[in-house]
């Protein structure tokens, strides 16, 4: 489906204008959203636009890396958008020319329907429109980074260690899963930012000096997006390291409860082994105060001294 809005050279906007009539409308302006295009209309960016080749197969390879390429007059865009609840990593492209603004995209976009409503709203005014929508598009795309980094830090500061083998078992699988998904906002919050910081740095677009403030925003967007992903990894980090304690001293409790029963019946083991062979003329072994004095016997051990039980009756 292609959606085209268009501003007239009366300052008029028009909207759901067709390709065969950006040619007749008589417009100073146009935006064309290519959104989930079929075969025949993705053609047009060929036929109709005559992109440069290279952007043209960018745009039908997925999954490109965030990036900015000039084809004077043309500037070319690559720019990701995020699924706040899946995470799921969508590709936007995006040409930028003198007099227009073409979006192109395979799933559908409420960020880019959501700029198209309110540029219809801005006052008309001599303007560079397209660099003006770009960014209006590119801080919409931004915008929905903050949700899924939100989540995630929410739940990192939810979780904690200790409080038994099943919750600990949880908390690490919950760990690692976090971490995957910050790995997966990583690589794309920070082409993103490579991306603004080539934009607003760039002297190949005319008209830029206007809205640099504008992009730089954006730029500021995404370096606080890398530093709470990058905070959320060390806190991840630290919980992981605090199991890792956690299950080492719980271990080192359980072998010293283990090295204290071993201790008690070592004895015990080796009296019953001696004793109880069947040999009939062993020293000791028809001695009256026997059983009393094994069942006295008392083991000194490093945490206490420790009582035997009773041993059975030495044969």
């Amino acid at each position: 489906m292609i959606r085209i809005t268009g501003l007239t050279k009366d300052g008029q906007w028009r909207e759901d204008l067709t390709i065969g009539q950006l040619a007749t409308a008589g417009l100073e302006w146009f935006w064309a959203d290519f959104s989930e295009p079929s075969e025949e209309e993705s053609a047009l960016l060929s036929s109709y636009f005559h992109f440069h080749p290279l952007a043209i197969e960018d745009c039908f390879h997925l999954l490109q890396r965030p990036k900015l390429d000039h084809y004077d007059p043309l500037h070319f865009l690559v720019l990701h958008s995020i699924d706040p609840r899946t995470l799921a990593i969508y590709e936007v492209n995006m040409f930028i020319g003198k007099n227009f603004l073409v979006t192109y995209h395979y799933q559908p976009s409420e960020e880019i329907q959501e700029a198209r409503a309110k540029i219809a709203k801005v006052p008309v005014t001599k303007q560079n429109w397209s660099l003006f929508a770009a960014y209006m598009v590119i801080d919409k795309l931004v915008d929905q980074y903050f949700p899924a980094v939100q989540e995630l830090e929410e739940q990192v500061l939810d979780m904690e260690v200790g409080g038994g083998n099943d919750k600990n078992q949880t908390a690490i699988e919950d760990i690692f899963s976090i971490r995957s998904r910050l790995l997966r906002l990583r690589k794309t919050i920070l082409p993103m930012r490579e991306l603004l910081y080539r934009i607003i740095n760039t002297e190949r677009i005319d008209g830029l000096d206007q809205y640099v403030a504008f992009y730089h925003d954006i730029y500021d967007h995404l370096l606080k997006l890398a530093e709470m992903t990058d905070a959320c990894r060390e806190m991840t980090a630290d919980l992981r390291d605090s199991y890792m304690s956690y299950n080492s001293n719980r271990m080192n409790s359980i072998m010293k409860t283990l090295t204290v029963i071993t201790t008690i019946f070592m004895p015990l083991t080796f009296l019953a082994g001696i004793y109880g062979m069947n040999f009939h003329n062993m020293p000791e072994l028809n001695w009256s105060w026997g059983y009393f004095f094994t069942a006295r016997h008392h083991v000194r051990h490093r945490a206490g001294h420790v009582r035997l039980v009773p041993a059975q009756r030495l044969v």
